[in-house]
């Protein structure tokens, strides 16, 4: 062929390696390539075939010279002159493809053809192809030429897909980033479930996203959040953790991956389901919280497609915002249904103070006309009815003085139930408790403990009502947000230990007008508040020997502490 109708090889060298400054985009880089090449060689037609990784066969990215329906040609290792370069990793020239057997047809005035193979650190990843409608168009030095300007395409080519990773994971970081931010913030569990549905099928690019929740008392999954078009599968039923794949990650705990669901699937609505939809890949991530595995993550695909190890990384990395996010939302449930108890207790407890109250006023006059009804020293004959009213007279003083006896015995009753527990064990469980609503609220916590137990007399249960109360008028009286400070120390005072809590907040400090009488029942300074709270608290600290007294309170906050006497074996410092 005549040399001076082809581009010069080393000008066509320099353009194919500067390449990767002039465009980001692999595909149009590609085409540059190739066009390169074909006018170096002065050929006819010519192609890029890639290695598919789901399905390992050759496609053609990038076409010159060759019929529109070229594109839509898929060679297996070993098939054509393509394929052989492609399975043996080694340059191919056929002078006449005529008298080749591996030749695979595309265009008809095909007479020879040149191909070599692109490499990435040892592996074959796709071929470049030439064509000439001349027999004996291309010598071996074309051939080892072309294997030059293949190397300098496949440098090229990687460089860019590195580029490209780089950009899609940078990408993909600042969404996880955002989808985490946006997660933490939702304190609903469908609401959370639904987001993180949607989130991953945005990020995997997958077909249908699906979490299945546990039931570890009956050992099923339930079908909680669905993202994709999929009416089957939203119409399934629980499924037994040991008869779908599913529950291979759930019971492994582990991600697993499966490539053709059809010939594992062994749960028949799963089955049917992913048959109605055309799945065909899973990719399934298991949501674990502190080793407690709460469900699944799953991503199905309507192709085969093998997941690679960036996208197991971020579908499992969704897997652990999710598990988060979940456990944030039970927890924060857990704070309003303890809030919804601490009301309902509240409301006992003041019942329980105003029966006693009541009682207690109660017995003094019944006393007392007991005491002068016995000294009338009325006696009448047997006969006599009055003998009779005077008996009933008697007895239902005696039931009175019993029904009010027995309501002040259950008043107190609950006081007498007292055991040896952590104070420090008690304000850490109701810091806990109360996470979410101090950060639903913007308050800022800061607290300071000991290093030891500070055991105390008394019932947990009404310590941490008493705690649980404090911590939600402080924040209560910071409708804006602010700092909460929270200290728990051990003093002696009057050769007396202590375990001393003191809160402190920022809020808008206790109105002057009930400042003196803040321990006093149904006093409150809000329009929905009861004004037993308080009260409960100073009664519930009397019964523990106790004090609990307001420090200081003004525009800048208000700072309450409770102090309780220290079981004999702990001695303050």
């Amino acid at each position: 062929m005549d040399q001076t109708t082809r581009a010069s090889p080393v000008d066509a060298l320099y353009r194919i390696s500067s390449l990767a400054g002039k465009t980001g985009k692999t595909q149009e880089a590609l085409q540059m390539i190739l066009g390169e090449i074909v006018a170096t060689f002065n050929a006819a037609s010519g192609s890029i075939a890639l290695i598919n990784p789901d399905n390992g066969r050759l496609e053609i990215e990038v076409a010159h010279g060759l019929p529109q329906d070229a594109a839509q040609i898929e060679l297996k290792p070993g098939e054509g002159v393509t394929g052989w370069v492609a399975l043996h990793g080694k340059p191919l020239l056929v002078a006449d493809v005529l008298n080749e057997a591996r030749y695979f047809a595309v265009r008809d005035s095909v007479r020879a053809e040149m191909a070599a193979p692109m490499e990435d650190r040892g592996q074959v990843i796709g071929v470049v192809n030439i064509d000439s409608d001349s027999p004996a168009a291309f010598s071996e030095e074309d051939l080892k030429l072309l294997v030059l300007l293949t190397s300098e395409a496949s440098k090229v080519a990687r460089n860019l897909w590195l580029i490209q990773q780089l950009q899609t994971k940078a990408s993909q970081l600042e969404s996880v980033l955002n989808i985490g931010s946006r997660l933490v913030s939702k304190l609903e569990l469908q609401e959370i479930i639904d987001s993180i549905t949607v989130e991953a099928r945005k990020i995997i690019g997958c077909r249908i996203c699906a979490v299945f929740l546990a039931n570890p008392e009956a050992d099923t999954m339930t079908l909680y959040s669905v993202d994709g078009d999929s009416g089957a599968f939203r119409k399934l039923p629980p499924l037994p953790v040991n008869e779908s794949s599913v529950g291979v990650a759930l019971r492994r705990t582990r991600q697993i991956e499966v490539l053709e669901l059809v010939k594992t699937e062994e749960n028949l609505g799963v089955l049917e389901a992913i048959q109605n939809e055309g799945l065909v890949s899973l990719l399934a991530s298991p949501i674990v919280f502190e080793g407690e595995v709460i469900g699944v993550l799953n991503a199905y695909t309507d192709h085969l497609h093998r997941f690679n190890n960036e996208e197991k990384r971020l579908f499992s990395t969704m897997a652990s915002l999710g598990a988060v996010a979940i456990q944030n939302a039970r927890l924060y449930k857990r704070v309003f249904e303890s809030e919804e108890q601490l009301r309902l207790n509240e409301r006992l407890n003041a019942l329980g103070l105003l029966a006693s109250e009541v009682a207690h006023e109660i017995r003094n006059p019944l006393t007392v006309i007991k005491l002068l009804f016995q000294s009338l020293d009325l006696e009448f004959p047997p006969e006599d009815p009055r003998s009779r009213d005077q008996a009933i007279i008697e007895e239902k003083l005696d039931h009175l003085e019993s029904i009010v006896g027995r309501v002040l015995n259950f008043a107190k009753s609950s006081d007498d139930v007292h055991t040896r527990c952590s104070l420090r064990q008690i304000v850490q469980n109701t810091m806990l408790l109360m996470r979410l609503k101090l950060e639903q609220c913007r308050v800022r916590l800061s607290y300071e403990e000991p290093e030891r137990p500070l055991t105390v007399e008394g019932s947990p249960g009404q310590l941490e009502q008493v705690v649980l109360n404090l911590i939600f008028n402080a924040v209560q009286a910071m409708p804006n947000g602010g700092d909460l400070h929270v200290e728990l120390t051990s003093v002696t005072r009057q050769s007396v230990a202590w375990a001393e809590l003191t809160i402190t907040d920022t809020g808008c400090g206790i109105p002057d007008e009930i400042r003196e009488r803040i321990f006093d029942s149904f006093l409150t300074g809000r329009h929905e508040g009861t004004g037993l709270g308080m009260a409960i608290v100073k009664r519930i600290v009397d019964s523990h020997h106790g004090n609990v007294e307001v420090l200081r309170s003004d525009a800048s906050g208000t700072s309450i502490r409770l102090q309780l006497p220290l079981a004999h074996e702990e001695d303050a410092e």
